[in-house]
């Protein structure tokens, strides 16, 4: 017996209503994939700039266009600069993370007793309040945090980058599993460039949003 007109036409509309989702879904993904991205950020490695709780809007378009789903690039315009913060892939496990480029392809970085030097160039520090410091970079100054009560792997080096490879830390440099941990990053692992801060909620205060850094800018 042939379905009830009813049915068929039920039928029909889900199927076209699964096939539109799956279609949107393919739009977002790849969208997603190779211009304009998101993340959530569960842990404090960045510090001051990013806080627990925040959502990222990272601009997958920055240095170059991939096959979306793929590290493979159609076409590159820009490579990561000192001071950018970027998502990438760890090399450990492949998970994300978001760090800040220190180094680049053929710089020599040391640091002793948590300062930094470039090319043999110390990096300008001035303190700021509560543990928290301006670094200079080679053109980009921005807040750092130390903590006096966790002295750790504040001394590397000299260590020269090899070529199409990337140093990065986090801000919170006493509480970041980074370059100094897993070592120098390459090229193809930096999915792209933070840019802005487009949410903010407080897991300490029950979520409460913090109103003052939605929509900032990352510096």
């Amino acid at each position: 017996m042939p379905p009830a007109p009813s049915r068929t036409r039920l039928l029909r509309a889900g199927r076209e209503w699964a096939l539109s989702f799956l279609v949107m879904a393919a739009i977002l993904g790849s969208v997603r994939s190779a211009v304009a991205d998101w993340n959530d950020v569960p842990s404090g490695s960045m510090r001051p700039t990013i806080l627990e709780g925040e959502r990222i809007a990272v601009n997958r378009l920055a240095y170059d266009l991939k096959v979306p789903f793929t590290r493979l690039r159609l076409a590159r315009w820009a490579t990561p600069e000192r001071g950018d913060v970027v998502i990438l892939h760890s090399p450990t496990d492949g998970t994300r993370l978001v760090k800040r480029v220190v180094g680049l392809p053929g710089d020599v970085l040391e640091q002793r007793d948590g300062w930094l030097a470039i090319n043999g160039q110390a990096v300008a520090y001035a303190p700021l309040t509560d543990g928290f410091w301006r670094e200079e970079l080679p053109g980009h100054a921005h807040r750092v945090r130390r903590d006096e009560a966790r002295p750790l792997l504040r001394n590397f080096g000299p260590l020269r980058l090899p070529a199409d490879r990337y140093f990065v830390m986090g801000d919170n440099r006493d509480n970041s599993a980074d370059s100094r941990v897993f070592g120098t990053v390459e090229r193809d692992a930096i999915m792209g460039r933070v840019t802005t801060v487009v949410a903010s909620l407080d897991p300490e205060h029950h979520w409460r949003p913090r109103w003052d850094r939605w929509f900032s800018p990352l510096l």
